[in-house]
């Protein structure tokens, strides 16, 4: 969601410089090229960093970039309760891994210039509830081990385990123009994210801006100058391949967010701004920015991008085509007895943006995407079932004299995009599923929304929350208007000035929850980006 489009355009020249620093001068900076050579004789490197990401109870998906063509490695090795390395002799191999104490060592793909030089591992047999070290190095054509990273994560609580955990999620990074500002030290939001040292981390879309140009200054709201380290790909909006995956090389420039991925691990989705404003299947850009004017052909480049740059498990998830395949993003991450967490794409199967007054349903999940979350939380023996949103769910959102929401603006009954919803809910209901809760951010505020059928004009459902976080990085706006038809109470809301600048954190946002042992309570922090707690609420399950 965007409520303003920026036009500056500053094709940008100076030093390259290969990462940021303390000491980096602000202008043009080398995210690495997408064909990098690495000079005779000089290892490998790993120029963005590592991820883990989509870790259950049994797996997790190891994810890095080499500077050159290279084969992925990964060992692992399990941590005791002090953080210390178990020592076991030999090395582990093969199924059984981390029982008895050895390394774990993994052979991955070879990362070429097909895929941007990214590769991925997905680690599978794991203990639960156990905590690893991860190094993470290419080897290259000649047998030789590059630049090693290290990293942490933990798999998922077991079934014999409480089943505690906490976790953050937020939304829109790098967006409005606002990047990576070394006078402010970068996107420190993550930096307040990793030091509570969540079990994983929720991006619930607008995980870059590759329609945003970014600028080497560009003017706040209060007259204050702006810097962005900036790189040629950022200047202008993404068309290209190589554009899209620019704009992911650039983010992970950003060594806060390089930190928090050693540490923590992700689960995403992707929203709009991964392609381009309030995008829809078939529709015909009228920005003139663009020389690319079919939605079709950037999406299937920024999903293959997106692809590329996510530690991201599934192989109908990961498939390749023209960019709209069934499941290619929506899953379902397991983590252990207490919280299951299913991930959504409503971009996908998103119909046009209209007035959202059809009488029949208009596309926003899509057939398959409707019944499968309704099975899987059907089947879902966990206590919480945590939805991961890239749209909310009754939140205004105008486009033009369009929708661009689920919402209508009309408080009667379901209409449009509305009526697929109200099949959910009632769904839930009549499936007996209890202690659903929406997550969310698109909107560039946090809020806390109560949703109840006896203030509603559509009645069959169980009252449930959605809580909205974001940006981390971006502009602020909102708040927005409420649509009535499923009963929206505000119980909180807050939002930093019309295109706030991140600056002093206080307009940017993220959520923090923590699920009690035995999933007795789960309870919700909205929190900015210095670290003051803005909200809480603590829900109790229905057993």
């Amino acid at each position: 969601m965007e409520s303003s489009s920026l036009n500056r355009r500053h094709l940008l020249t100076g030093a390259a410089t290969a990462a940021l620093t303390a000491s980096l001068p602000l202008g043009v900076a080398s995210a690495s090229p997408s064909a990098p050579a690495a000079p005779g004789g000089s290892r490998l490197t790993l120029p963005s960093g590592l991820q883990t990401g989509d870790v259950t109870s049994r797996s997790a998906v190891l994810w890095s970039r080499a500077s050159g063509v290279g084969r992925l490695h990964a060992v692992l090795h399990a941590l005791d309760a002090d953080g210390e390395r178990h020592r076991g002799r030999g090395r582990g191999r093969g199924k059984g891994r981390g029982r008895d104490v050895q390394p774990i060592s993994l052979r991955g793909p070879w990362a070429t210039a097909e895929t941007d030089f990214t590769a991925r591992i997905t680690a599978e047999g794991l203990p639960a509830g156990t905590a690893f070290e991860t190094e993470i190095f290419f080897e290259d054509e000649h047998g030789r081990r590059g630049e090693v990273a290290t990293g942490r994560f933990s798999t998922a609580p077991g079934r014999r385990s409480d089943g505690a955990q906490s976790f953050v999620w937020t939304a829109d990074t790098a967006g409005q123009g606002y990047g990576i500002n070394p006078d402010v030290g970068g996107m420190f939001g993550y930096e307040t994210m990793r030091s509570l040292a969540p079990d994983f981390f929720l991006h619930a879309g607008d995980t870059v801006y590759a329609d945003g140009p970014i600028a080497e200054t560009m003017e706040e709201p209060d007259g204050t100058t702006w810097r962005n380290l900036v790189t040629e790909e950022v200047s202008k909006v993404a068309e290209t391949l190589e554009e899209f995956r620019g704009r992911h090389r650039y983010n992970l420039m950003d060594e806060n967010i390089r930190a928090m991925y050693a540490e923590v691990p992700v689960i995403a989705t992707w929203d709009d701004h991964e392609t381009t404003n309030n995008w829809w299947a078939g529709e015909l850009l009228e920005d003139d920015r663009y020389t690319v004017r079919d939605v079709n052909t950037l999406a299937a480049r920024g999903r293959r991008a997106w692809q590329e740059y996510q530690p991201i498990s599934g192989g109908r998830a990961m498939s390749r085509g023209d960019g709209f395949e069934p499941e290619r993003i929506y899953r379902r991450i397991e983590r252990g007895p207490d919280l299951d967490v299913f991930v959504l794409d409503m971009r996908t199967h998103k119909g046009e943006n209209t007035d959202g007054l059809e009488q029949q349903a208009t596309a926003i999940l899509g057939e398959e995407q409707l019944e499968w979350l309704l099975r899987g939380l059907r089947s879902s023996r966990a206590t919480w079932k945590v939805i991961l949103a890239d749209l909310p769910l009754g939140i205004v959102v105008p486009d033009g004299d369009a929708q661009e929401s689920i919402s209508n603006a009309e408080d009667g009954a379901p209409l449009g995009r509305e009526l697929e919803l109200a099949r959910l809910l009632s769904g839930i209901k009549q499936r007996r599923i209890r202690n659903v809760v929406f997550l969310t951010g698109d909107v560039h505020y946090c809020a806390a929304h109560h949703y109840s059928p006896e203030r509603a004009a559509f009645t069959d459902f169980d009252p449930f929350w959605e809580f909205v976080a974001g940006p981390i990085n971006a502009g602020s706006f909102g708040p927005n208007e409420m649509d009535g038809t499923f009963g929206p109470e505000v119980d909180f809301q807050k939002a930093g000035p019309a295109m706030g600048s991140p600056r002093d954190g206080k307009g940017q946002f993220f959520g923090r929850v923590e699920v009690a042992p035995q999933g007795e309570a789960f309870t919700v922090e909205l929190i900015d980006a210095t670290g003051d707690v803005q909200y809480t609420r603590t829900l109790t399950p229905q057993r």
